[in-house]
């Protein structure tokens, strides 16, 4: 029997596209997808690929503020919108915007599975704020189920006393096809590739925020920590924008002998080149619930260097076979990483190799199969 899914998620990002079409193929699932908006040019200047969406979708009326780090999005039109499309499940992708609250209520009033897709985990830095998880466990308890991306997200599930049996895993995923394809190209003819972001020889590579919550200056530091004689040979590259973009620039030219790149925003299709002329992709997050960088850059063939507070390091890295975890905050460690990766070659590239390996696991394809048991468990009443 085929079941009507909506799913509410916030913005038409990227790198849900491919997981949706995914599911939109699966023959048990109507898919209709809610927006909440179509993009925030505010935070990042993803282009919206509207060609490659092959699923029903809306992007409902909003109106967005920022107020510092907080973002105020309000929408109009989610009942009658939930009323039109008669829907089997709910599945809504977080609980801090009034439409989810919204969609919430109208689910519980009809007696329709109201699922929550949570990537929050027990390192989140929103933890320390007790406003955030006093409206958090307010919003639990309006769930059904719950829709987890990895290990940190179900483990924080369970610890909040969440029965097991109600939690479903759907992993995070990228276009795995897609990036793998294009780095392989990449390979094929690196000097042509090198040449046109005129990058160094040998990398490694940041992509994401540059904001200090994303360890960017932890980064930086690393690198100057790094011995000279390496850092003479492999370079350092930025590939994204933020708050404290300026203040990094500053602190790399300090950085010598050494080569600090900053590529500004950098769109998805161009992303595949910087992975695969890279030496690792370095990941040094204070607080991510997930990161999908990492998938992206195993797709890619690197080793990954990730702190252990970032969600998916559970999951996609494990220590000495196709990376590094580190501590958050702890350059040292940070730097030795980064130095083993540069002087080993044949580890570096063994751990590229199993990097690739194991993100197979994480497709859109495994992450519409999460789903589809989910919504099958619900509408079965199991739940």
């Amino acid at each position: 029997m085929t079941r009507r899914l909506v799913v509410i998620t916030e913005i038409i990002a990227p790198y849900r596209i491919p997981v949706f079409n995914a599911l939109a193929r699966r023959k048990e699932i109507d898919l209709r997808v809610i927006f909440l908006s179509e993009s925030d040019p505010s935070l990042r200047q993803w282009r919206v690929y509207k060609e490659e969406i092959h699923f029903r979708y809306e992007v409902l009326p909003s109106w967005r503020r920022h107020f510092g780090r907080y973002n105020l999005l309000l929408n109009r039109g989610m009942s009658s919108a939930l009323n039109q499309i008669k829907s089997d499940v709910v599945l809504c992708g977080g609980y801090n915007y009034p439409a989810s609250w919204q969609a919430a209520r109208w689910a519980e009033s009809r007696r329709v599975p109201f699922l929550l897709w949570s990537e929050s985990t027990a390192a989140d830095s929103r933890r320390r704020h007790w406003p955030v998880e006093l409206m958090k466990a307010r919003f639990l308890r309006l769930c059904r189920g719950f829709v987890v991306p990895g290990r940190s997200a179900f483990d924080y599930l369970r610890g909040l006393g969440t029965a097991e049996k109600m939690i479903f895993l759907a992993p995070n995923a990228v276009d795995t096809s897609l990036f793998s394809k294009l780095a392989a190209e990449t390979r094929r003819g690196q000097s042509a590739g090198r040449a046109s972001p005129n990058l160094p020889s040998r990398y490694f590579l940041f992509v994401g925020r540059l904001v200090e919550a994303k360890g960017v200056f932890d980064l930086a530091e690393a690198y100057a920590q790094v011995r000279e004689e390496v850092r003479t040979r492999v370079g350092l590259v930025f590939a994204g924008e933020g708050d404290a973009g300026a203040e990094l620039m500053r602190v790399a030219e300090r950085v010598r002998p050494g080569d600090v790149k900053f590529l500004g925003f950098v769109h998805r299709e161009q992303l595949p080149e910087l992975y695969a002329l890279a030496d690792a992709l370095i990941f040094p997050t204070h607080s991510d619930t997930w990161g999908l960088v990492v998938n992206e850059a195993m797709a890619c063939g690197l080793p990954v260097v990730t702190t252990s507070v970032a969600g998916c390091a559970a999951d996609l890295v494990q220590d000495e076979w196709n990376g590094f975890v580190v501590p958050p905050k702890n350059a040292p460690q940070l730097a030795a990483a980064m130095t083993r990766l540069a002087t080993d070659s044949e580890s570096r590239r063994k751990m590229g190799v199993n990097s690739w390996d194991r993100v197979q696991a994480y497709s859109p394809e495994a992450w519409a199969d999460g789903i589809v048991e989910a919504v099958q468990f619900f509408c079965a009443g199991k739940g």
